[in-house]
């Protein structure tokens, strides 16, 4: 069984009622029967997912949103909304491999939040095989993986900002970007979140770079969450990508697989990715800032998140919380804003990115 990972967003429910959704998606004659037809399936960091052997043996996925009581974070809210949309126009609009859905209930009648099945995806989890898979057919797929990645970014939007619309939305990539980072910010002011860090002083560094935001004209579809444990594979070649609960529209770098490309040194498997999205491994200062400043808005995520997620575990808020350090000071260059400010993040020396793209982003 995969190991699960622990959040107060986790919405299990009984089997009882596991069967009355069941029911109600596929008919009285595919309600299991006995025991064992539930297995929650481990990895995911905020909602609930069960493969679900039906009592003609077929296996699909269900997945089930948070509590209606537990408190999440700003850019959290709707995100099964959001996933369903998404997956509705990967399908329309390109060839990559998602799971379809099968039947969706947002009448909170069975349990107190949406739920939906889709196909479940019999392959391997790139998180838990990659070490195991030889050279080339991992970089094969890092290969498939950016062709994807780059099919993913040809949809377009007419406004930056969440796939569902509402704010922080507009024709502004600055104001868009700015927005949502000043959203997490204010989630972590309001829960007392230790950054190990001034809020203003983030807030300042964004306001410096701006310019570099101001580049970005074209709302292009972001996946955002293609950690390697989104992604299903087969004898190394892709079979499906899952979880599209974070996608926006937004830029392209903002795309998780681009995070290592400021390192001084690219991986083979990052340029293998590259490769396969159809860009060279080169970067003009204008863009290494941009990324920079996702990479930033990350490891803010991931610091603030433990606190909404109920983390008894300290390891990620403690490694979250050095690579924000790093990010910040990288940004900074020691200061936020220069003497005037008065801020001072206390590092020295060049910050290493440190995350794997087997982490997920939530």
């Amino acid at each position: 069984m995969e190991p699960v990972t622990e959040s107060i967003t986790k919405n299990r429910q009984s089997p009882d009622v596991l069967r009355a959704m069941v029911a109600r998606a596929f008919g009285d004659d595919r309600v299991p029967e006995g025991e064992g037809w539930a297995e929650e399936m481990g990895h995911g960091w905020f909602n609930v997912a069960y493969r679900v052997r039906l009592r003609d043996g077929a296996s699909v996925a269900l997945k089930i949103a948070p509590p209606a009581g537990v408190e999440v974070m700003t850019y959290e809210r709707n995100a099964m909304r959001t996933e369903l949309a998404a997956l509705a126009l990967i399908r329309e609009r390109t060839d990559v491999p998602v799971p379809a859905v099968l039947f969706h209930d947002d009448t909170h009648e069975l349990c107190d939040a949406d739920y939906f099945f889709m196909e479940y995806v019999d392959a391997d989890n790139l998180g838990v095989v990659k070490d195991d898979l030889p050279p080339e057919r991992h970089l094969a797929c890092e290969e498939a993986l950016g062709a994807a990645n780059r099919a993913l970014n040809g949809i377009t939007g007419d406004r930056f900002g969440p796939l569902l619309g509402g704010p922080p939305s507009g024709t502004s990539w600055r104001e868009v970007f700015t927005g949502l980072l000043e959203n997490v910010l204010r989630d972590g002011e309001r829960r007392g979140v230790d950054l190990g860090q001034d809020y203003d002083a983030i807030r300042r560094i964004v306001a410096r770079h701006g310019d570099s935001l101001d580049e970005v004209t074209e709302p292009v579809f972001i996946e955002w969450d293609l950690w390697d444990f989104n992604v299903m594979v087969r004898d190394g070649a892709l079979v499906s990508i899952i979880d599209h609960e974070r996608a926006l529209y937004g830029d392209p770098l903002f795309e998780a697989r681009f995070l290592p490309v400021t390192e001084p040194e690219l991986s083979d498997g990052t340029l293998s990715f590259l490769r396969g999205y159809g860009r060279e491994p080169s970067f003009t200062e204008a863009e290494l800032t941009r990324r920079r400043l996702y990479t930033m808005y990350l490891f803010l995520i991931m610091v603030i998140e433990t606190v909404y997620r109920g983390h008894e575990d300290p390891s990620q808020y403690d490694s979250a919380r050095e690579r924000l350090a790093a990010s910040v000071a990288e940004l900074s260059g020691g200061s936020d804003g220069g003497a005037d400010d008065g801020w001072d993040d206390g590092l020295d020396g060049e910050p290493d990115c440190g995350l794997s793209l087997a982490e997920p982003a939530r």
